[in-house]
């Protein structure tokens, strides 16, 4: 009787929320106190020696990350609630609330969310009311949601999404870790069950969009059966292992793992490194990168047609014409063209796009700064203030430490054989990466995503700047400043973002944070759990997590890394979305003369490294 009685109390609070602000704007998105995050975070004094005076400004700039960090998602919530219907499927607003309600205060690392109706796509099938694994974190005490935000706009509730959805975690007490990466954030589940999950197609494998045209008219492209594009959008969706996304609008469905966000020292950023240059050594592009691109499809509306070959009206017809709310739905049959269609609903007609962006120096061109030639930033700001603020705590962050017992012999055994075994050569200094990105080729590891970038180049000019002061929204002439690049640079740059000859690269990562970032690679796919199961198929698709060290002992044994690639190809949904869990082919083992012994003092070391 009291369980039913709290959840009844809970859905009544939220229709009295909504009530009250019928006519008002209301936004809310928790952000955990210093004390229930329980990793360190550096001070500002410390990384005042590792940034320019312009980046770190004061403290209060600090403040300010942390609380960008965990709420801000720039509008978003408009394209996730509103174009693509997040919510309005089997997983819904009410029944998150009611999910958040029945863990009374607990926490967890995966709210199970009941289904608000019946959903089938590919291997998956769910009937309403079971409970959906969505793998987002509640911290203790909350009862909000890590990373999610809810906007209720004139009485319309909306879902939203800041950086610490993914990149923000809760241990076994329901504390906070800053900066881990959600390693069962079931984001591809999420957006297929999306109403109009085919607003984000470009995010699959698709193709050629017109293979999806049946009829049309005369007074605006022809655009896709909705019917049918949305089957296959959603079929490309769930094939997504929980804790990866797909990053790049290269037509491809290439996910990759959610990267950890203890950023000091590991650039280049990305996994491709296509942030190098910029404020916080291209930091704060890559997180440009994520905000104006992967989190409004409609931002890429003006390079639609020079980068993907898809006209602009069939561009956003596509988008538009199954939008979840009506005042954003896009009427095929009307004598309208889309883009026009458009600009009389558009929230923000400064800029493409319905979140708070803002155009690039070189607008409409995409440059090394913005992979849409857009920059997320709210009025009453500067430019990039919130994307360096967001920089600036991420680099304070630091990674939890193991609870693996010591055992300072068996550290140092671990240490001489990183050394012994040329680990060293791409994985040294104090950050325990080169800051270098490797060829795909030479790596050997999935090399779709390293190419993600390319299309880039049929609309690329050189990267140019505003003047730091300059307020948003932007004056009629604001200053601009061009972006000096080295031979080095360019040429790094090519690689990352595989421009000309190039098939593009993957960044050497720090090792830092090993023991809570598996599986393994950027395709997430060196698997093996707890009790030996092997590969993805054999663990988290079936909802069972990587064991940190048995999955680097498959990054270190030949003959163990052979079967989790073959239980890996198993399957064909890691095959048709590029995860295979292969290359870095370094082995610490007996092929290289390494003992069993010497193999597991390694892993030991590489697990504890950052204590």
């Amino acid at each position: 009787m009291k369980k039913r009685l709290s959840i009844f109390i809970a859905i009544a609070i939220i229709f009295i929320i909504i009530g009250v602000v019928r006519f008002k704007k209301f936004e809310y998105g928790y952000v955990p106190s210093d004390e229930r995050i329980i990793n360190k975070t550096l001070n500002y004094d410390s990384l005042k020696k590792v940034a320019t005076k312009e980046e770190v400004g004061n403290e209060d700039k600090m403040k300010l990350g942390k609380e960008k960090f965990f709420t801000e998602s720039f509008g978003n919530e408009i394209f996730f609630t509103d174009i693509m219907g997040i919510t309005n499927g089997p997983f819904t607003l009410k029944n998150v609330a009611i999910a958040v309600v029945k863990l009374r205060g607990q926490g967890t690392s995966n709210l199970k969310v009941e289904a608000a109706q019946s959903y089938k796509s590919g291997n998956i099938s769910i009937k309403k009311g079971d409970l959906i694994d969505t793998g987002i974190d509640v911290a203790k005490g909350a009862y909000a949601p890590i990373g999610i935000i809810t906007a209720i706009d004139k009485g319309v509730p909306k879902v939203g999404v800041a950086c610490a959805a993914c990149h923000a975690t809760v241990d076994k007490k329901g504390n906070v870790v800053a900066g881990s990466p959600n390693s069962d954030f079931n984001i591809g589940l999420i957006l297929a069950m999306a109403t109009n999950s085919s607003s984000y197609f470009t995010h699959t494998e698709l193709g050629n969009i017109r293979d999806f045209i049946e009829s049309g008219n005369v007074n605006s492209p022809s655009l896709p059966d909705i019917k049918k594009l949305e089957k296959y959008v959603d079929s490309e969706f769930v094939k997504w292992i929980p804790g990866s996304n797909d990053t790049t609008i290269d037509l491809k469905n290439n996910p990759v793992q959610i990267p950890d966000a203890f950023t000091l020292g590991d650039g280049p950023y990305g996994w491709s490194g296509q942030g190098q240059v910029g404020p916080f050594n291209g930091l704060s592009a890559a997180i440009n990168n994520a905000h104006s691109q992967n989190m409004d499809a409609v931002s890429q509306s003006e390079i639609s047609e020079p980068v993907l070959r898809i006209d602009k009206d069939l561009y956003l017809g596509t988008l538009l014409q199954n939008a979840a709310n009506k005042k954003y739905r896009y009427n095929p049959n009307s004598n309208e063209k889309a883009s026009n269609f458009f600009k009389k609903v558009d929230p923000n007609p400064e800029a493409p796009g319905v979140s708070e962006l803002v155009k690039a120096a070189t607008y409409p061109r995409i440059s090394y700064l913005q992979s849409v030639g857009l920059l997320p930033g709210s009025p009453g700001y500067k430019v990039w203030e919130q994307i360096d603020s967001i920089s600036l705590y991420m680099n304070s962050l630091v990674p939890l430490t193991s609870d693996i017992k010591k055992d300072e012999k068996l550290f140092n055994v671990g240490k001489e054989v990183f050394s012994k075994a040329g680990c060293t050569k791409c994985h040294g200094g104090k950050y325990l990466t080169n800051n270098k990105v490797i060829e795909a080729e030479k790596i050997g590891t999935e090399p779709s995503r390293a190419a993600g970038f390319k299309g880039t180049q049929l609309f690329f000019t050189d990267p140019k700047f505003y003047d730091m002061n300059t307020e948003v929204p932007l004056p009629k002439k604001p200053k601009v400043k061009d972006l000096e690049l080295s031979t080095e640079e360019k040429k790094s740059l090519a690689l990352s973002w595989a421009h000309g000859t190039s098939k593009g690269g993957y960044k050497t990562i720090s090792l830092y944070g090993l023991k809570f970032s598996a599986p393994y690679l950027h395709d997430g796919g060196v698997a093996v759990g707890k009790n030996g199961e092997l590969g993805l198929p054999n663990t988290l698709m079936k909802g069972k997590i990587a064991d940190p060290e048995n999955s680097l002992q498959a990054m270190l044994d030949s003959q163990l890394r052979k079967q989790v690639i073959e239980a890996n190809y198993s399957s064909k949904e890691l095959r048709t979305s590029h995860v295979t869990g292969e290359g870095h082919e370094f082995w610490v083992d007996e092929t290289t003369g390494f003992s069993i012994e010497e193999q597991q003092a390694l892993i030991n070391y590489l697990l504890k490294v950052n204590d």
